[in-house]
């Protein structure tokens, strides 16, 4: 065997060993992309559930306009997640609530026993504006950081996230919201 024959097999397991650590980085840059990926289609899970509750309530509301003012929770008393849903065998309104309060808390599917249907954390408030106008909202629990919502939204403020924690500051709270006009006729 020539010298040339033995440093030649030297540089193709070299070639091979290249090989295997650059697919390494690319198979674990791929699972990193897959874990934010699964992350992102969660949120977006999140949003879609809270936009329909949203849109449930507001109908309700619109629904029964001569009783709309029974509605209102305020910002600081939100239905939902941690909380005891209302009566439901009282007026319409009492019952719209007691199953709003429910669907923000996942009754709507279930799994073991325990509702999982819904946001994390969901919890849904309906404030008074001026004139007939009413304030609907539902925040819940982000997976990620990203930036607390403005001031006025201010259903389920400081209940997502403790000092110290990625969620400090609201910055893990997700909200939306949609203003219910009530027409006098």
């Amino acid at each position: 065997m020539s010298p040339i024959t033995a440093s030649q097999r030297g540089v193709t397991l070299i070639e091979v060993l290249v090989t295997v650590i650059i697919l390494s980085i690319g198979l674990l840059g791929m699972a990193g992309l897959q874990s934010r990926l699964q992350q992102s289609e969660m949120e977006a899970y999140q949003r879609s559930q809270a936009l329909i509750l949203l849109n449930d309530m507001a109908n309700r509301i619109a629904s029964n306009r001569s009783n709309a003012a029974v509605y209102v929770t305020g910002a600081t008393s939100p239905l939902g997640a941690g909380m005891t849903c209302p009566d439901n065998t009282g007026s319409r309104a009492q019952r719209d609530a007691s199953e709003w309060c429910a669907a923000l808390q996942g009754a709507a599917e279930t799994s073991g026993g325990s509702s999982v249907g819904a946001m994390v954390g969901g919890r849904g408030c309906v404030e008074s504006l001026v004139s007939n106008q009413y304030l609907v909202t539902v925040a819940w629990q982000g997976l990620t950081p990203i930036s607390a919502p403005p001031a006025g939204a201010a259903c389920g403020a400081n209940s997502y996230g403790s000092a110290g924690s990625t969620c400090a500051n609201d910055v893990c709270r997700r909200v939306v919201t949609t203003i219910v006009r009530v027409a006098t006729l």
